[in-house]
């Protein structure tokens, strides 16, 4: 079957029209959800915080942007990072966690957190190797080395409500405490399980930045305590579809950028015709 001849004026073919921007908005939608999934998957995960069990560092609300994506390239969690991790088992309260289908759908393209995956947020103080104690009155002590913690909750001890140790953190596993001492039920209340340890391959991401309210924005970097000799280590204020919104953007302006260029191209070729 013969395609229909192109509609003509005055023996020539009719320039095509580039798209309006409502008609390339559709366009731009879908890429910007498929990016914003991309990334809440792989590279950038949007958390609010739900307790004060870090405080001050983190408040009731705070939105922290979480990196998924050095644990996919192998890395593990570090002395002092402040990291989210699944709940290794019983440290979490059952609770009621439904959601309408408009939160469900903006919490899977990472608009909102999810109320189904059961998180927690707390600072990584022993790694594997690791020997952590902590005497009541003391400070804590990763391999024979006090801390300075100033990012504790002011008024708080370093372990008066629960001292620990020495304990030895297995390969594999880390150590985690609440900056909020005294309102963190962290690994030392739960040695009763698996020594209060957490499984390396538990954690989701380490979060990198307050990404909202605005005037609490900033980075969350490791404490210099924890650079001391023998104790250094390595290693959103926008969420993941603000993100892809941003990566979708020059994809479709690229696009129609073309299209003009071809549309452009086509009508001086039939003006030199004309000519």
């Amino acid at each position: 079957m013969t395609e229909p001849a192109p509609e003509r004026q005055g023996g020539h073919a009719k320039p095509k029209q580039a798209r309006s921007f409502w008609k390339e908005l559709p366009l731009l939608i879908g890429v910007a959800l498929v990016l914003a999934l991309v990334i809440k998957t792989f590279l950038l995960q949007a958390f609010s915080i739900p307790s004060n069990s870090m405080q001050d560092t983190l408040q009731i609300g705070d939105r922290v942007l979480v990196d998924k994506l050095s644990p996919w390239w192998g890395a593990e969690p570090k002395r002092g990072e402040v990291v989210v991790f699944h709940d290794p088992g019983g440290w979490l309260p059952e609770q009621d966690t439904e959601q309408n289908v408009v939160q469900s759908a903006f919490s899977f393209i990472g608009l909102m957190p999810s109320a189904d995956e059961k998180d927690l947020i707390k600072r990584v103080i022993g790694v594997g190797g690791d020997t952590v104690e902590c005497e009541k009155g003391g400070p804590v002590k990763v391999n024979g080395k006090s801390l300075d913690e100033p990012y504790l909750f002011p008024g708080n001890a370093a372990c008066d409500d629960k001292p620990f140790g020495p304990v030895e953190v297995p390969d594999g596993k880390m150590w985690v405490m609440g900056d909020h001492r005294e309102d963190s039920l962290d690994s030392r209340y739960h040695q009763e399980t698996d020594g209060g340890m957490v499984d390396v391959d538990k954690a989701v991401g380490r979060a990198i930045v307050v990404a909202w309210p605005i005037d609490r924005m900033g980075p969350l970097p490791v404490p210099d305590t924890f650079e001391q000799d023998g104790l250094a280590g390595g290693v959103a204020s926008a969420t993941p579809a603000a993100l892809g919104l941003v990566g979708a953007v020059p994809l479709v302006l690229w696009r129609r950028g073309r299209r003009e260029d071809a549309v452009t191209g086509e009508s001086a070729g039939q003006q030199s015709i004309k000519g």
